[in-house]
């Protein structure tokens, strides 16, 4: 009987995230917790079993659409593995996020939405520790490789993990009728000529 009640606490729990992460895509942090449990089909009491206030519950739905961002990056990234193209693995993971971020689910909910209610330095810090590292890595590997110095590594991960949010923003946003293709066009020829 415990195990059943594990898996029923689990089902509901993936209930009210899959209904919060299409609510707050939607209407943003300003969606309604009786919308959620409405269309999670539970009860207000089931939401804050598992989530103590919708800010733990926005950061939850932000959290799970940044990992799966980054687990496909990665997992893209790893796939093209090449020996003749050092700069393939890291540009291959951009390549996905950059289409991610042109989905509107990702961006009112990631780019847009949780600077305004993780605030600024909130989402700074939830970004970065989602992220950067995996930017960091990238530029090191590219160190390593000899393609560029080791001392610009932090400043380049930097600059590369702002570059690509900014993209990720004029992408959603439509800026000058920008494509993710024209965005990882330009992205490309800039890792390329870092030194």
């Amino acid at each position: 009987m415990p195990r059943r009640t594990a898996e029923q606490a689990e089902e509901t729990r993936a209930a009210i995230l899959a209904a919060a992460r299409n609510r707050f895509a939607v209407d943003g942090f300003n969606a309604s917790l009786a919308n959620i449990v409405s269309d999670a089909g539970v009860t207000k009491g089931a939401l804050f079993h598992h989530f103590p206030n919708k800010l733990a519950l926005f950061r939850e739905v932000w959290t799970d659409l940044q990992r799966s961002m980054r687990d496909e990056a990665v997992a893209e990234a790893r796939r093209m593995s090449s020996e003749q193209d050092p700069y393939i693995q890291f540009l291959s993971g951009a390549r996905v996020y950059l289409k991610w971020a042109a989905r509107p689910e990702y961006f009112k909910i990631v780019l847009y939405e949780g600077p305004v209610v993780l605030g600024v330095r909130g989402w700074f810090e939830s970004n970065r520790d989602l992220g950067y590292g995996t930017v960091r890595d990238a530029m090191q590997a590219l160190a390593e490789r000899g393609r560029i110095d080791a001392k610009r590594v932090e400043p380049y991960s930097v600059l590369v993990r702002a570059a690509l949010n900014g993209a990720g923003i004029a992408l959603a946003e439509g800026v000058d009728g920008l494509t993710p293709e024209e965005v990882y066009d330009a992205f490309e020829t800039m890792i390329r000529n870092l030194r």
